[in-house]
């Protein structure tokens, strides 16, 4: 990793190295738990076979890699990408049919215009407000055109910082955002809102929330000539 890399980036890091364990014991089962969720990234599988061309689908900060798994299982042809070492133990461990790589989001190694979809399930919500243009810049290079992003958040105003989780000593920020906010970067990063889907926070059940979720669609737009993804 670059020596000038940012703090956060730094900071997430260790942090999810510490807690890989418990957190892959703790949340494995937790779509089981969401249906909206687990209907949202059908929609969202069924759209990158459709549209993306028969190209990979990268999930952008995957940790223990349980959505990368479940993307696969339903027919995606996706791996994984992840800042930490110890969450892609976890991940390589529990899912050894499936492809998980070390890297940041904030300099994909990957080819332009070489995925047909990219997941960024509450991977971007560790992302400084500076940064975060840069990151979605990023998502559209690597998205080949026609080809979608779905992105999960927290929405909120203000960060939330954690420094102490299961017992472990962690510094994580968490930056809750507004759909609209998102939006307007992800348009002024060259991306097109396709879809937006916003849920009251579950204050029931083993996985209790305290904001509310939001999950936004956008795609990479067809080339001026109008090729698709699809398209050779």
């Amino acid at each position: 990793m670059p020596i000038s890399e940012p703090d956060f980036v730094r900071d997430t890091r260790a942090s999810y190295d510490r807690l890989a364990a418990d957190y892959a014991a703790r949340f494995q089962d937790e779509l089981a738990a969401k249906p909206v969720e687990r209907a949202l990234l059908a929609a969202f599988a069924e759209t990158v076979r459709a549209t993306g061309g028969g190209r990979p689908v990268a999930d952008v900060g995957c940790g223990t890699g349980r959505v990368t798994a479940y993307l696969h299982g339903l027919g995606a042809d996706v791996f994984g990408v992840d800042l930490s070492p110890g969450m892609l133990a976890e991940a390589r461990g529990r899912h050894p049919g499936l492809r998980f790589a070390e890297g940041s989001m904030l300099a994909l190694d990957l080819a332009d215009g070489s995925l047909g979809g990219l997941l960024a399930w509450y991977s971007t919500i560790h992302v400084t407000d500076d940064l975060l243009p840069d990151v979605f810049a990023e998502f559209r290079r690597v998205l080949a055109p026609g080809a979608h992003a779905l992105l999960g958040f927290q929405i909120g105003a203000e960060p939330a910082r954690y420094e102490e989780a299961w017992g472990h000593r962690v510094r994580l920020d968490f930056h809750r955002r507004t759909p609209e906010r998102v939006e307007g970067l992800l348009t002024a990063a060259g991306l097109e809102i396709r879809a937006r889907t916003v849920r009251q926070p579950d204050t029931e059940g083993e996985f209790p929330e305290s904001t509310a979720q939001a999950v936004v669609l956008a795609r990479r737009p067809l080339d001026p000539g109008g090729r698709a993804a699809t398209g050779r």
